[in-house]
């Protein structure tokens, strides 16, 4: 059974054999065995499983197995319930159900025969004879025996007797397992009644134990055996071997001693002297490195120098410079192990320094005395924190000037009103505590000179303020231009670097292509130059003695802040001091934009913050009404005075700010509110005293005309001095018409001019201004109309009738308004937007009505006389005497009315009425004498008709 199990070493043909290859005689195929290198052959080995399984005479002879069974396999396959025995297998395994049947062939596989392999055949055909050729060229070294063959087996078979775990190569007693597996304690416990048989029990395992040494020892005294030729030549030939290691070694001794002669006459010397160069070499390098460590240990005091004279971007450029030569050239130097967290630290603090000194120098510069002509407060200081700042990306700075802009602002307005109210007798700041209290107790003089003098200061500061930003928006302008430098020289040195690149690669080519060596050619192109910098430093300095070890100076000793690895490049502020741009500051192009920007709105907001503070200080006096009860000189200057100041700002920060013009347009509109009610209260009242005649007009009003006449629509300036009285005129002369007025009119002319002046003087009124003119002129018209038209004057002034007197005088009135309403609308028209022209319309509708209003009038004077022809004329009787009384009186009313209206009117308009009215009058004729039945035909009554 045993044998049955082992591999035997014969090898077996396979199938494949059977189509091509002849019946020969199985021995001259059997390969033969081949001398083993080592003295045991290695035995196949399980894995420890296998050893569970494997029967253990030891431990399993007490214990029923599988191995106990005693059925044979004919008896186990033979089945009792058949009356007979069946001879067919199938039958017997797969029971009576079974039934033989013949097997199809596949349709899918193919028949198979010899002359599928014929094309395999013939490829290996010519493999195979080679292959035979060699063997028979070749044989063996070993020939096979068939007795050693069967040696072999028969040892192999013994081998497989002793149980594995004696084959493994951990094998070891130390080991509690193993030796509890090989040598079981059950065999040795004597105690109880099983003593004999234990005892039997070990003695049976020491004779096993003895026999698998038996088997070992045999087995390895057949190896010596098989290898006993080699074990005699190894004998034979060890004399040899010892004669030629003696000559070896004495070969050897003879050679070192030539060697060490060699090396004591020719190398020893060299060698010492390239030794000392190179102790020297390392002598520089460690003196040049204790130089470097001996700069780098000043660097802390250095640095507190530095500080100590505000030199904030020298200090942060030593220490960027000192942790750069620690991280690349004193990196694991035990003495400065601490060294870089101290100079972070003390780069932590630098920052808080600047912060803390840029906001010293922005009090002290905004604070300063506004008297002083210094626009900028230690220039250089301020550059270098802002260098300083930028470096370290402290961007934050801008927000601490403009915190103190505010501070600033609020204190200008302070000290100005502290000063001022210091100066007035008249407050006691004992009883007035409140300083916004003791403001309003100015009167407006005082109050304007005030204003004038904090928009003064604030002008000052704006153009401080605009300075100071200048500077700073100048550096991060100089910063940000050398970075886009220095990209452009980066892109323009990487177009070198490809360019030289692709002649490298084309020089490469052609050295291929010649057969030369290229590390040889590069050498050869990097000496060369190498060579003529020594040559011309030679021939520049031929007495230049050489240097010692103390002048030899190695990029290692630089750490200076102005050293050779930071590169820096000088530019000019607008105040000339030089700036050093450094290459390591950290800002982007995006990022410097925007803080440029951000300085152009700082500056907007300085301009801000000012009218803000100026739109507080103008509303806290405004409370009590103050800037109400102005009237329009005052309010004219203080205006003026604003928008001077807004323009002023507009200048210096190049925008305009709209909260001061904000308010000054708020006050404008209540001025002209008030402005508006004043002179329609004093125009109403003034109609309401008004007795409707001829009013004799100064010489003021007369030059008041003649200068809208020059073009100019203004009131005139008073004349200081002694004036000529000049005595009143009956008529007011307009460009050469005579125009009899009413008091009234001349003072609404004087209001008139008013309300182009404010607008003159306040040109964001304008609009305001043009609707409340025009309601002004509507207000006159229609309330003339009543008073003179609707007989109102009858009853407001106890005028005892309206006569025709009146009604001419109303309409010269109104013609002299109309006359120089396009004048007043070519002057708004000069004032308004283009956007804006939709509103002169109003002008037009006034135009329009006044028109109606004096056709009504001239109407009104006919209607008169009209009803006066009536009333005579229905009285006539044609009889003596001619001309009657009732033609007498039509005459008589005629030419008192041609009195009445001849001084007033013009001649046109006199010729015009009248012609009007002799129509009437002959309408009323003829209807008379058609109703008296009197006709021109020469008879008596025809002779006393009036034809």
């Amino acid at each position: 059974m045993a044998s049955s199990h082992s591999s035997s070493p014969v090898p077996q043909g396979s199938s494949r054999d059977v189509f091509f290859k002849k019946e020969v005689d199985p021995t001259k195929h059997i390969r033969p065995v081949q001398s083993l290198p080592d003295v045991c052959p290695k035995e196949p080995t399980g894995d420890s499983n296998s050893l569970c399984v494997t029967p253990s005479l030891v431990t399993d002879q007490h214990r029923w197995t599988i191995y106990h069974s005693k059925v044979n396999l004919p008896a186990a396959l033979n089945d009792p319930r058949l009356a007979k025995r069946e001879s067919d297998f199938f039958t017997k395994t797969w029971g009576l159900d079974f039934v033989d049947t013949e097997v199809i062939p596949s349709f899918y596989l193919p028949q198979i025969s010899k002359e599928h392999f014929t094309v395999y055949q013939q490829e290996i055909s010519q493999k195979e004879k080679t292959h035979e050729r060699c063997k028979n060229i070749c044989p063996p070294k070993d020939t096979f025996d068939r007795t050693l063959l069967h040696t072999h087996d028969k040892s192999r078979t013994d081998l497989e007797q002793v149980p594995k775990i004696f084959m493994k190569p951990d094998f070891a007693l130390d080991d509690s397992l193993t030796f509890n597996s090989v040598l079981p304690w059950s065999h040795f416990n004597t105690a109880g009644g099983k003593g004999n048989r234990d005892a039997a029990s070990s003695k049976l395992l020491q004779e096993k134990l003895s026999h698998y040494l038996d088997i070992v020892e045999v087995n390895i005294a057949h190896q010596i055996s098989l290898r006993s030729e080699a074990f005699f030549h190894a004998m034979t030939s060890q004399h040899e071997l010892q004669d030629y290691l003696k000559k070896t070694s004495q070969a050897v001794k003879m050679l070192r001693d030539k060697i060490a002669q060699i090396d004591k006459v020719m190398c020893e010397g060299s060698l010492h002297i390239l030794r000392l160069a190179l102790t020297r070499n390392n002598c520089v390098k460690v003196y040049n490195k204790l130089k470097l460590m001996a700069t780098v240990h000043q660097t802390q005091p250095t640095v507190q120098v530095l500080l100590s004279t505000s030199e904030f971007v020298g200090a942060l450029d030593l220490i960027a410079t000192t942790q750069e030569v620690l991280q690349q050239e004193l990196q694991g130097i035990h003495s400065f192990r601490h060294l870089g967290s101290q100079l972070c630290e003390l780069e932590k603090l630098i920052d808080k320094m600047m912060i803390a000194e840029f906001s010293t120098y922005s009090h002290s510069d905004l604070n300063r005395p506004l008297d002083d002509d210094c626009q900028i407060l230690e220039e250089e200081r301020l550059v270098s924190l802002v260098f300083g700042l930028l470096k370290q990306r402290k961007l934050n700075f801008l927000e601490i000037y403009s915190e103190e802009m505010i501070i600033t602002a609020k204190n200008i307005i302070k000290q100005c009103v502290i000063n001022k109210v210091s100066q007035i007798e008249e407050i006691d700041t004992d009883v007035i505590v409140k300083l916004a209290d003791q403001m309003r107790m100015l009167n407006f003089p005082q109050w304007f000179d005030l204003l004038k003098d904090i928009f003064s200061k604030f002008t000052i500061f704006l153009q401080r303020v605009k300075a100071t930003l200048n500077i700073i928006h100048s550096v991060v302008l100089s910063v940000l231009d050398k970075n886009r430098r220095t990209r452009e020289l980066e892109e323009i040195s990487q177009q070198k670097n490809a360019a030289k690149d692709n002649s490298l690669d084309t020089e490469v080519a052609y050295l291929i292509h010649e057969g030369l060596f290229i590390s040889d050619a590069f050498n050869e192109s990097e000496l060369t130059p190498i060579a003529i910098d020594t040559t011309s430093q030679r021939n520049a300095s031929p007495n230049s003695e050489p240097c010692s070890s103390d002048s030899v100076s190695e990029p290692e000793c630089t750490t200076d802040s102005s050293s050779s690895k930071e590169q820096t490049s000088s530019s000019a502020t607008p105040g000339g001091v030089d700036m050093m741009v450094n290459e390591d500051m950290k800002l982007t192009d995006l990022e410097l934009e925007k803080l440029a920007n951000n300085i152009q709105e700082l500056l907007y907001s300085a301009s801000d913050i000012c009218h803000d503070r100026a739109v507080k200080f103008l509303m806290s006096r405004a409370k009590d009404g103050f800037l109400e009860k102005l009237n329009s000189t005052e309010f004219i200057t203080l205006s003026r005075l604003m928008e001077t100041f807004i323009l002023d700002t507009e200048h210096i920060c190049g925008r305009k700010s709209m909260s001061l013009l904000g308010a000054l347009q708020s006050q404008a509109n209540k001025f002209v509110n008030r402005f508006h009610e004043e002179r329609k209260t004093k125009l109403s009242l003034l109609l309401d005293n008004e007795r409707w005649k001829q009013a004799d007009v100064p010489a003021e009003f007369q030059d008041l005309v003649d200068s809208i006449s020059d073009g100019k629509i203004a009131l005139p300036e008073k004349k200081s001095g002694v004036t000529e009285e000049r005595k009143p005129a009956e008529v007011l002369i307009v460009e050469g018409q005579q125009y009899a007025v009413v008091g009234t009119v001349l003072l609404l002319i004087r209001i008139i001019l008013e309300y182009c002046q404010c607008v003159d003087n306040i040109p964001s009124v304008t609009t305001d201004m043009l609707t409340r003119l025009s309601d002004l002129l509507k207000y006159f018209n229609s309330r003339s109309c009543q008073l003179v038209l609707g007989a109102g004057a009858l009853q407001v002034v106890g005028l005892k009738t309206i006569t025709t007197k009146n009604l001419a005088l109303s309409s010269r009135c109104l013609q002299l308004i109309v006359h120089y309403i396009p004048v007043i609308r070519a002057h708004f028209e000069a004032r308004l937007q283009p956007k804006q022209y939709s509103m002169l319309r109003h002008f037009d509708h006034i135009t329009k009505d006044y028109h109606d209003h004096i056709a009504e009038i001239s109407a009104k004077l006919v209607a008169i006389m009209d009803s006066l022809f009536d009333k005579l004329l229905s009285k006539y009787e044609v009889k003596a005497p001619v001309p009657s009384a009732c033609f007498r009186n039509i005459c008589k009313q005629m030419a008192k009315m041609h009195e009445a209206i001849f001084d007033l009117l013009p001649e046109e308009q006199t010729q015009m009425l009248f012609l009007r009215i002799n129509a009437s009058y002959k309408l009323h004729l003829k209807k008379q004498l058609s109703h008296l039945n009197v006709i021109n035909d020469g008879g008596p009554q025809n002779g006393s008709a009036p034809w």
